[in-house]
């Protein structure tokens, strides 16, 4: 090629080598959508809001919630930002599935926002809100065994499916299957071990059952994906088969990691609510009697 002269990326070369690719590519293929801080932004929002209400809050708000939520939204911002940009690496795709759909969600959960949104908000949102933890369809999606095949068998259809291979092409679709991965493992954390409220919440047995469930089916979806590493997931026109074993271990591993911390939080939050609140001390109630006739004031 003649001295000066520039190559389009993305395409061969006249003397049959690989153009570079282009810079602009953020993700398996697909154009970047914009600044790498663009996607930081609701993250911010979300930490901001928080932080507003918990301001606001006439009770005074547990400074653990915040820094529950905080700490979600910090894993948020790592899978949005530093991971954002890996080339389509497999491994990059299974660390931001492990934050997004199992780090990240239980920080957010044990935030208790719920409970801070009823702390602040005008009494029609709260009559709202109510009703909407009333109705039969969350009961349904919130269902342990419901959100634990929402979350575990979500990434068993974009792993065993030609649907990872689809999301790497299209961009909106890529972050949909982001969007999934959070919003099913906020349900899962949420239904679990939620300090918020969730009527009809089954009890510690069935709870425990769908997170061992969740468990071993995470786990057999692994090992699953390095033994077929050469062929999963389908559609892929170069893959690299090491480099989809890297991502399998680490899934295992790393959810392992993931689902002990969901477990502590589930035994905290079920021994919290079981534990029998202390009564005030006999010296303490008479503190604030009255001389006269002993009543409290």
């Amino acid at each position: 090629m003649p001295p000066g002269a520039t190559v389009p990326s993305g395409g061969p070369a006249a003397d049959g080598s690989a153009w570079p690719v282009s810079p602009q590519l953020a993700h398996g293929g697909h154009p970047a959508d914009g600044p790498g801080w663009l996607a930081l932004l609701p993250v911010v929002l979300l930490a901001v809001g928080y932080l507003l209400a918990a301001v606001r809050d006439p009770r005074g708000w547990d400074h653990r919630r915040t820094a529950a939520w905080l700490a979600g939204c910090a894993v948020l911002a790592v899978a949005l930002g530093p991971l954002a940009p890996l080339p389509g690496d497999p491994r990059g795709h299974m660390a931001q599935h492990l934050l997004l759909g199992m780090l990240a969600p239980l920080g957010l959960v044990l935030g208790a926002p719920v409970t801070l949104l009823l702390h602040v908000a005008s009494s029609p949102t709260r009559r709202r809100v109510g009703r909407l933890l009333r109705a039969r369809p969350l009961h349904v999606i919130a269902h342990p065994v419901t959100a634990a095949l929402l979350s575990t068998g979500g990434l068993a259809l974009v792993l065993l499916t030609p649907l990872y291979a689809m999301a790497e092409r299209q961009s909106a679709l890529h972050h949909g299957v982001h969007l999934h991965y959070l919003a099913a493992g906020y349900l899962f954390a949420w239904s679990l071990a939620g300090p918020d409220p969730a009527p009809r919440r089954p009890g510690l047995a069935v709870r425990v059952g769908a997170l061992l469930g969740a468990a071993a089916g995470h786990a057999v979806l692994a090992k699953y994906l390095y033994a077929n590493a050469a062929t999963l997931p389908p559609g892929l026109t170069d893959r690299d088969p090491a480099a989809f074993q890297s991502a399998a271990q680490l899934m295992y591993y790393g959810g392992d990691v993931a689902e002990l911390l969901l477990a502590t939080a589930l035994f905290a939050t079920w021994y919290r609510r079981r534990a029998p609140r202390r009564r005030p001390s006999p010296r303490l109630i008479k503190r604030f009697a009255s001389e006269k006739d002993s009543s409290l004031t």
